[in-house]
């Protein structure tokens, strides 16, 4: 497996969990995870309108990608 960040790993531990152990955890149900992150920041973050409007777009933007890039890590890593 891949190294994760820290944030990567947070969620992975924490879906494991709740699931019966990280191991337990099927390569499909971990995309189903990443898919349900990703729907996460369509919801919460949206992508932002161009020009940014003001500094809060801006970090939700950031907060966006950061979802997105935990997303991404966890599909890589157990794809």
């Amino acid at each position: 497996m891949a190294d994760l960040s820290p944030a990567a790993q947070a969620v992975r531990h924490a879906y494991g969990d709740c699931i019966g152990g990280v191991d337990a955890v099927m390569g499909s149900e971990w995309r189903g995870l990443s898919a349900a992150l990703r729907a996460l920041a369509d919801q919460v973050v949206p992508l932002p309108r161009l020009p940014y409007d003001s500094c809060c777009d801006v970090h939700a933007a950031s907060i966006r990608a950061e979802i997105l890039a935990i997303a991404a890590e966890l599909e890589g890593a157990h794809g």
